[in-house]
């Protein structure tokens, strides 16, 4: 089932999508509430309402190659850093070209959204907790990412995560594509496969230290093949079994 997040006559709202039609519902996957709406007569919003967004660095061997940092052995364990809720940015929205970042990057991912409060998961229960996969594009200002002492600008910036187009609630995260087209050319081609650290895991890991709530996002890292954006550039990040995700840099 998908499930989107609309603006309809000036509201929010959740709903399941089937065809091209929006069943309103009574929050992320709650009963349907009998409305309907033609999602060409809605708005798609980005696909959550978190209280954070948790983000996997570091997480494909080959990623940390073409970075320079596999100076020694693999990550023991997940990276972690953190955007805000200002990061969120929809399906088919521009974001600006940062004034203040001279080597804007590209990063897609998948990304997923918790369902119901987690904390202290065990890799055999962690995906209960998963409300659906989506989309995501983890806009970095690479400059700005080794002069900041927490990614607060590289990483964390207004609209530097767009998410969506829905979130895709039958699927299995194990072994599906990633890629990222730039202009229609294809940048990044990878598995969730090749992950050091897969989905379960992640977040066993993070729900050890922190508690997710409903509604919070994590991303899983982005496969080999990261570059610089210019403005004008469509940015494309397609998720196997879940969609295409449209960014434009203005």
């Amino acid at each position: 089932m998908r499930l989107v997040r609309i603006a309809h006559g000036g509201t929010p709202s959740w709903g399941e999508l089937e065809g091209a039609t929006v069943h309103l519902t009574r929050g992320m996957a709650g009963e349907r509430t009998g409305e309907t709406v033609a999602l060409s007569a809605a708005t798609l919003l980005a696909p959550a309402e978190p209280s954070k967004i948790v983000c996997v660095g570091r997480n494909y061997v080959n990623h940390i190659k073409e970075l320079g940092n596999d100076t020694g052995e693999l990550p023991k364990e997940p990276g972690i850093f953190l955007k805000g809720p200002n990061a969120l940015a929809a399906e088919g929205e521009t974001v600006a070209y940062p004034e203040w970042t001279e080597n804007f990057h590209f990063e897609g991912e998948l990304a997923l959204v918790i369902g119901r409060q987690a904390r202290d998961l065990t890799p055999e229960n962690a995906l209960d907790s998963v409300a659906g996969y989506t989309c995501g594009l983890d806009l970095t200002a690479r400059d700005r990412q080794k002069t900041d002492l927490q990614w607060f600008r590289a990483k964390a910036a207004d609209r530097f995560c767009p998410l969506g187009p829905w979130l895709e609630t039958d699927f299995d995260p194990a072994d599906v594509r990633v890629m990222t087209r730039i202009n229609g050319k294809t940048r990044q081609d990878g598995r969730t496969s090749h992950m050091i650290f897969d989905v379960p895991t992640i977040l066993t890991y993070l729900t050890r230290y922190v508690t997710l709530e409903p509604g919070d996002v994590v991303l899983t890292g982005t496969p080999e093949g990261v570059g610089p954006l210019s403005r004008g550039d469509t940015v494309e990040v397609e998720v196997e079994g879940i969609g295409v995700l449209t960014t434009r840099i203005g």
